[in-house]
């Protein structure tokens, strides 16, 4: 019985009797769009306490229990292969799924899992809980997906997603700072025991503010709210019946190249966005003698100027190349490799031209990490956003775990330059791959244009 219960409380919830009154409707979405919006914000900010503290724990991690790189990297690379699988799986459940329910509960059991972590020396238990971690924050995302989707709809999804999109950089920003002084002053533990604590908080703090669509709560679908019409590929308009799974997994996501393709494309870029954040700090002290403070500050402009470029490549796509997104994931593929080679050449002693580096990659590796969200959603509608994305989880997460043992072993192969000479050809891969894409655009940017002129 309380399996099923369980099990219930996760499904969707069905759709409410519809409120009639325009006075009520306008304030009830109003006040819930409000709230889905800084519940999901700080929600997923603080999976992040959970996931990136560990690249700030890693000089003093290996210290003490004289863990190898590849040994090092192997960490990152349980998360990142579990997290991949865990994005797929939980990307297709989550479409027919209650957020509240399965955005809260995934933060609680990574949270645990970092508390399991900070208590284990083993490395097989440390690989162990940290795999199993990857499959919790499988569950941030998804979630997150289909309540921007259905809560915001085609004609300012770009400019909203971006917004929301910070809350990643912004939880990875506070995480280096406050792991940094953990771990300097404390011991690497207290760098996973003070996050866990403070994401089983947040936890409970989602269950209390998270809901479903707006159609479960009596509201009308967001596209009929805003007067828009959301269209499938096929030219079809999109409806709220009930779709099954399968139909949402081959129909709507496997059948289309260009989720593939966008899938490939974030690969590489997944490459180099952990692949940087999570070495970056044992470059700077190891090569540049910097203290793990003042390396945990430096690393954390990733995160910081990372905030403005997705708010760049959302108004740039949206509003001056009308709906194109792939010219900007090919200028920001080039740029990155440009901050990269400042990065590794730069002497020690000059720690604010460290920052610039590292807030140049920060700025351009965000901009094709963020707009793979908005575009999948474009190019599977509302009804499939978390299974579009999760596909793409599979091959970001792939291309994370490589940046975990593969920097590992170009490390301890051919040293630090065979870590920045990995990362730059992912860059260039990345580039490559966007540029077959110059041309696509979601086919929703030019319908919903239409819908609402007529």
């Amino acid at each position: 019985m309380l399996i099923e219960d369980v099990i219930h409380r996760f499904k969707g919830l069905p759709p409410a009797p519809r409120l009639t009154d325009p006075d009520t409707v306008k304030r009830l979405y109003r006040q819930w769009r409000i709230r889905m919006m800084y519940s999901t914000f700080i929600g997923y900010a603080l999976f992040y306490f959970c996931r990136k503290n560990i690249s700030i724990a890693l000089p003093a991690l290996g210290t003490d229990l004289e863990l190898t790189n590849v040994q090092l990297g192997l960490f990152g690379t349980m998360l990142y292969v579990v997290y991949g699988f865990g994005r797929f799986i939980n990307g297709f459940l989550a479409d027919k799924a209650n957020p509240r329910y399965f955005m809260s509960v995934g933060l609680f059991f990574s949270a645990l899992m970092n508390l399991f972590f900070g208590l284990s020396s083993a490395t097989w238990c440390l690989a162990l809980f940290w795999g199993l971690n990857g499959w919790f924050q499988s569950m941030g995302f998804p979630p997150c997906a289909k309540m921007l989707a259905n809560w915001y709809s085609v004609s300012e999804r770009g400019t909203n997603w971006a917004i929301w999109h910070s809350s990643h950089q912004l939880g990875g920003f506070i995480i280096a700072i406050l792991a940094g002084f953990l771990v300097q002053h404390y011991g690497w533990r207290m760098g996973f025991y003070v996050p866990a604590a403070l994401c089983f908080l947040t936890a409970i703090f989602l269950f209390n503010r998270l809901r479903d669509t707006p159609v479960s709560m009596g509201l009308p679908p967001i596209a009929e709210y805003h007067g828009e019409v959301e269209y499938n590929q096929d030219g079809t308009v999109v409806d709220d019946e009930y779709e099954s799974i399968r139909h949402t997994l081959f129909h709507r996501v496997l059948n289309n190249k260009h989720i593939w393709l966008m899938s490939f494309m974030t690969l590489f870029c997944y490459i180099i966005r952990f692949g940087t954040f999570d070495w970056a700090t044992k470059f700077l002290v190891e090569v540049k003698g910097s203290s793990i403070v003042k390396a945990g500050i430096v690393v954390s402009m990733i995160e910081l100027v990372g905030i403005l470029g997705p708010l760049t490549a959302g108004l740039i796509t949206d509003k001056l190349w009308g709906g194109k997104r792939a010219p900007w994931c090919v200028i920001c593929f080039l740029l990155t490799i440009v901050g990269l080679t400042v990065f590794y050449f730069v002497p020690p002693g000059n720690p604010y031209i460290d920052a610039l580096a590292l807030s140049l990659i920060g700025f351009f590796i965000y901009g094709p990490q963020f707009l793979q969200g908005p575009f999948l959603a474009d190019l599977a509608s509302r009804k499939a956003a978390s299974t579009a994305n999760g596909l793409a989880g599979v091959f970001s997460y792939a291309g994370a775990a490589l940046s975990g043992v593969g920097t590992g072993y170009f490390l301890d192969t051919y040293g630090w330059g065979g870590g920045f000479a990995f990362w730059g050809v992912a860059a260039l891969c990345g580039a490559l791959i966007s540029a077959t894409l110059w041309n696509v655009k979601g086919a929703n940017h030019s319908s919903v244009r239409l819908a609402k002129a007529s």
